[in-house]
């Protein structure tokens, strides 16, 4: 799965109704990569941990706790590429996000649902990116 087959599959998946914590968009992106090889689930995990982590910055996340801002910048991935192009051109565009209001988690457990699903094991994985807030030391070193 390259980059524009990630953000399709988002687009795809979205629900036509608000979906505020994600979970709609989690469970149909679940569904289609469970019916699909195992090399998209991991793309798919490669390019959700990439979009989180290009988002850890400082600009973003500076009065938020970890998980508030993981959860956060889930919700901005959530929202399609458009939205997250506009936030990564203007972090004022991520501050709706940061209400607390749009979380979505359940967006981060896809891979390992649909992993599961696939091979009926627990996904021990590692993504070449950390989404894990505070990780990208770039995003975060003092300018």
């Amino acid at each position: 799965m390259d980059e524009n087959g990630f953000w399709r599959l988002i687009e795809d998946c979205q629900p036509g109704v608000p979906d505020p914590d994600a979970k709609h968009l989690a469970g149909t992106l679940t569904t289609r990569l469970a019916a699909g090889p195992l090399y998209a689930v991991i793309g798919f995990a490669e390019h959700l941990s990439w979009a989180l982590y290009r988002l850890d910055r400082r600009e973003y996340g500076r009065e938020l706790s970890g998980d508030v801002f993981l959860y956060t910048r889930a919700a901005v991935v959530a929202a399609g590429p458009k939205a997250y192009e506009r936030v990564l051109g203007d972090p004022a565009e991520f501050v709706p996000y940061s209400t607390g209001l749009v979380w979505a988690e359940s967006l981060l457990y896809v891979p390992d649902r649909a992993y599961e699903h696939i091979t009926g094991e627990e996904w021990g994985r590692s993504t070449r990116y950390s989404y894990e807030s505070y990780s990208n030391a770039a995003g975060w070193a003092d300018s």
